[in-house]
């Protein structure tokens, strides 16, 4: 297989997502006004879109508060600067059982289940041009957690999403993920261009290896458009590798803290990072303009 190598690429910043990093990294932005200063800061680096998570104010958890979006996306609208906004949707899907034992009833900790109307109220509300579409259940780290996405939740939130005028981007943790993602399509409740992001090397998902990114690369239809991106250490030098792939990039809080061995990051210094990647291989990094184009969205302000 041939390097497809992306000429045109557009990078997302995932600014700062809902995991235990706050404690590891003061760079992780917490507050509504400190997570809106983060994409405008990953915006001016270079970043076309911002994915957005919300966080408890005083203890830094994830949260799924609407009014918490709100914040962000008025901070977002005062700010002035153009950038796409993606708003997460996965919150409400996370089942904690109880034991190894005692399964049921679930963990109180940890557990916080939802319907499809609720988990997407912030974006009912808001309207942003992008949310996220997780399409799948799986495993997720050592514990007793579960990342939960039933097929029938996944048609109904991409229904809504679809009645909302909102374009899904389709979050493709693992192999079987992506026959979902066709399956919805199949279904019409996926608008062409369809969008998918490629989560790799989360645990117990898709290794980010890759003969497993290529194998997911080549059942992609190719009018879909694609990025992808890895966590930790293997970021940065995923960003090589989605361009190489003809994809776009990732970076960003979320998933990796780091800029170089113990040097912490912010999300302007992993864009920044990304934008060298991308330029230094030959590639022209799209404004938030030209990703409304390409992904026919609607402006939103």
């Amino acid at each position: 297989m041939g390097l497809n190598p992306s000429r045109d690429v557009f990078i997302t910043c995932a600014v700062t997502g809902s995991g235990d990093t706050t404690g590891r990294s003061n760079k992780v932005p917490i507050t509504p006004r400190q997570i809106a200063d983060a994409a405008i800061e990953a915006a001016n680096a270079g970043a076309a879109i911002a994915h957005i998570h919300v966080r408890d104010p005083e203890t830094g958890k994830g949260a799924r508060d609407v009014h918490l979006y709100e914040e962000v996306v008025n901070h977002m609208k005062q700010s002035g600067v153009d950038v796409v906004l993606n708003l997460t949707a996965g919150m409400g899907g996370d089942l904690t059982l109880g034991g190894v034992e005692t399964p049921l009833p679930p963990a109180t900790v940890g557990t916080d289940m939802a319907g499809a109307t609720e988990r997407l109220a912030h974006v009912a509300k808001l309207l942003p041009e992008i949310c996220t579409l997780d399409c799948g259940t799986m495993n997720f780290g050592e514990q007793d957690y579960i990342m939960t996405n039933t097929p029938m939740m996944l048609k109904e939130m991409a229904r809504q999403i679809q009645a909302h005028g909102v374009k899904p981007e389709v979050e493709i943790f693992d192999t079987g993920h992506l026959l979902l993602a066709k399956w919805l399509h199949g279904q019409g409740l996926l608008d062409d261009p369809v969008m998918v992001q490629l989560c790799m090397g989360i645990p117990w998902g898709a290794p980010d290896d890759i003969a497993t990114l290529t194998a997911l690369t080549a059942n992609l239809p190719s009018d879909w458009v694609f990025s992808a991106f890895s966590i930790g250490r293997n970021q940065l030098p995923y960003t090589a590798v989605a361009l190489a792939c003809g994809g776009n990039i990732r970076v960003g809080l979320e998933d990796n803290i780091w800029l170089d061995k113990g040097v912490l990051a912010t999300n302007g210094d992993l864009v920044e990072r990304a934008v060298k990647v991308a330029e230094g291989m030959g590639s022209r990094v799209m404004s938030a303009a030209d990703v409304r184009k390409k992904l026919k969205l609607e402006k939103r302000w």
